[in-house]
């Protein structure tokens, strides 16, 4: 027997090769859109830390920079369901860097704005329309094509990076308004909106079916996508089509309050109003960072929660628990940091968009393979709502010199919300169809 016959190891007793464990690729996609969600809440985060230094400089009221904000917000929303029909049709990746650019331009571009239209062009339409590209419909987009496990997970996860991405802009940003004028501030937004497009360019991937896998807890193919070139026409016709349902108002309009009493109030005027108090800016800055640091903790939990509890019953207790936060603010404001207002920013926080999960699965689970575009059009409603809120407060804010009113009012309007939520109860495939109007 020669020396290789006794070396090599017989059939019986070779040992075999463990299969290497890696990571699926569902992860990868899905950090890079994290990474994408973190820079986009950034980027919309920029205009509330400039609200003082834009008055002090041209002179402008609160109401007419709040106008900016408010047109920002609403194409932000509008322009979701069409971005999401728009990523059928020509792929994710060049979506979302065309829509970085577009951020990338309009934020530079604010440096050399002398009157106040052209605030509203650079800031309201074309950040609008780049971060609306980016907005809720990508992230259902990505969980739906990559995930069938822990789809509640991964939403809320992805959810939680518009408040992670004030962790870092705000209080960066912040400092640079004060220390170095707003000016340098959008330089930051303009540079980092770019710089995000590259992981995009180079690692960001549309179906799991491109690269040989299933998505991620898939035991099956899903059936391929239909092919449909007009995404316009497919956008209004799911519209349409939804609008026919009670499940789609009641989901409209409830989270059109959440995006009134979340971005729409205290995203654009808690800093402002702490400064009416006396707080300094930065010291509201950090406080609006901390609602966003908590909110990383409630919207994941949300997304553990939708996976198990029944998501009506989610939206009922974080409506209502909003509202009376809101309705307590007013007497919790201080000029220094308080325990009150502490108590306030981590509850707030862990509320903030902890109704995002729960309504993506409202929306699956009443709209099936449309709910993308479906939840764009929620999300229209959301900023929506934010805009008028966003407008309107700071309009009140010049009128009665306070907002005091203004909070009273959002408490006010997530009563309206858990009832929208109840009437939720009932709706389903079989009944969803609305009779027709003769």
């Amino acid at each position: 027997m020669t020396e290789r016959n006794v070396l090599a190891p017989t059939p019986s007793t070779a040992t075999p090769a463990r299969p290497t464990r890696r990571v699926h690729y569902a992860w990868v996609v899905a950090g890079v859109s994290l990474l994408v969600l973190l820079g986009s809440a950034g980027f919309r985060s920029t205009p509330s830390l400039m609200m003082d230094a834009l008055h002090n400089e041209f002179g402008w009221s609160l109401g007419t920079i709040s106008s900016a904000t408010s047109v920002n917000l609403t194409l932000y929303g509008l322009t979701a369901p069409f971005a999401a029909a728009l990523m059928d049709r020509f792929g994710v990746r060049l979506v979302v860097v065309c829509a970085l650019l577009t951020i990338s331009v309009g934020s530079g571009l604010t440096m050399l704005m002398r009157e106040p239209w052209q605030l509203v062009l650079c800031w309201g339409v074309l950040v609008g329309l780049g971060s609306g590209s980016m907005a809720g419909a990508f992230a259902t987009t990505i969980t739906g094509r990559w995930f069938r496990a822990r789809q509640g997970l991964v939403t809320g996860v992805l959810t939680a990076a518009g408040a992670a991405g004030n962790l870092v802009f705000l209080p960066v940003g912040a400092w640079l308004v004060e220390h170095h004028g707003w000016r340098s501030a959008v330089v930051v937004v303009s540079l980092a909106a770019s710089a995000v497009a590259v992981p995009v360019l180079l690692l960001m991937r549309e179906r799991p079916a491109d690269i040989g896998l299933l998505p991620y807890g898939a035991t099956e193919a899903p059936p391929a996508p239909a092919a449909d070139g007009r995404a316009l026409a497919r956008t209004l016709r799911v519209l349409r089509d939804a609008a026919r349902t009670r499940a789609f108002w009641l989901l409209a309009g409830s989270f059109a309050i959440c995006g009134a009493t979340t971005a729409g109030l205290v995203g654009t005027h808690f800093i402002p109003a702490a400064h009416d108090h006396g707080m300094p800016v930065t010291t509201a800055a950090s406080l609006l960072a901390m609602i966003g640091l908590f909110d990383v903790v409630g919207t994941i939990a949300s997304g553990w929660f939708t996976d198990r509890v029944d998501s009506r019953l989610l939206l009922v207790v974080y409506y209502g628990l909003r509202g009376i936060s809101l309705l307590l603010l007013p007497q919790l404001l201080a000029g220094s940091l308080q325990p009150p207002i502490l108590a306030f920013v981590i509850f707030y926080g862990l509320d903030w968009v902890a109704t995002v999960p729960p309504t993506v699965a409202l929306c699956r689970r009443h709209f099936g393979e449309d709910a993308p575009i479906v939840f764009g059009w929620v999300l229209a409603s959301h900023q929506i709502g934010a805009a008028v809120v966003a407008g309107l407060a700071g309009f009140a804010r010049d009128a009665l010199g306070d907002y005091d009113a203004t909070w009273y009012g959002a408490g006010a309007l997530c009563a309206i919300a858990v009832g929208l939520c109840l009437a939720l109860r009932g709706t389903g495939r079989k009944d969803r169809v609305l009779p027709a109007l003769s």
